[in-house]
């Protein structure tokens, strides 16, 4: 069985779980405090990040590069669409939530209310926490115009880029900082996607110390 290193709060992570999910690969989950850095990760991963896919013996890093991977060994269900346009835009907007939506909202809202804590670097920055406030409502806006001409958000089917902003907001919404009714369309949107059955081990997840909010897990919100 393949092993997948991972945190339950890593957004990266949940996109690689997501797929796997989704293409039904089975998987062993093996939590790691990857910023302990200890010898043993950083031999499986020099970068000291998660996920790290293990196949057979070869250790694979990086989210962008397992699921690309996994889309070519496994292309049923496809995550990318058939037409170049379609792969650019999905794949426009992995990198969009993985890196602009990861640092303005992901960063400062998940990294100062939980990564503080359990990595013991002091108390949440005030500063930060209102940034990543103001920011997300910007991207829920902006997933908002897109949801307005396409039933997903790459197009009018489920892609890659779908679990990749859905990964970055379950991780938000575990510490109730998603204001869902600000954004309706959203709401309607991560509703039809928490129901998948994929989605289902990212709603048993359970941070010691910070216990899930009553809605988390409830696919009628």
């Amino acid at each position: 069985m393949h092993r997948l290193y991972h945190y339950p709060l890593s957004p990266f992570s949940r996109k690689v779980r997501l797929v796997l999910a989704e293409k039904k690969i089975e998987v062993e989950l093996a939590e790691e405090r990857y910023w302990e850095k200890t010898p043993e990760f950083l031999r499986r991963n020099p970068a000291g990040q998660v996920p790290v896919l293990k196949i057979g013996n070869r250790l694979m890093p990086d989210s962008g590069a397992i699921c690309e991977y996994l889309e070519e060994t496994h292309p049923t269900p496809p995550l990318l669409p058939a037409t170049p346009e379609g792969r650019y835009e999905a794949r426009r907007l992995v990198a969009w939530f993985d890196d602009k939506f990861y640092h303005e909202v992901t960063s400062k809202l998940v990294g100062e209310r939980v990564f503080r804590k359990v990595q013991g670097t002091g108390y949440p920055d005030s500063a930060n926490l209102k940034a990543g406030t103001k920011a997300i409502k910007f991207h829920l806006g902006y997933m908002t115009w897109l949801l307005e001409s396409r039933r997903w958000l790459a197009g009018n089917e489920m892609t890659i880029a779908d679990f990749a902003a859905a990964a970055h907001l379950s991780c938000i919404d575990y510490i109730s900082d998603v204001n869902w009714n600000a954004a309706d369309s959203v709401k309607d949107w991560y509703a039809k996607i928490k129901s998948r059955p994929a989605f289902r081990s990212i709603l048993a997840d359970q941070v010691p110390g910070f216990p899930q909010p009553s809605h988390y897990a409830d696919l009628d919100f």
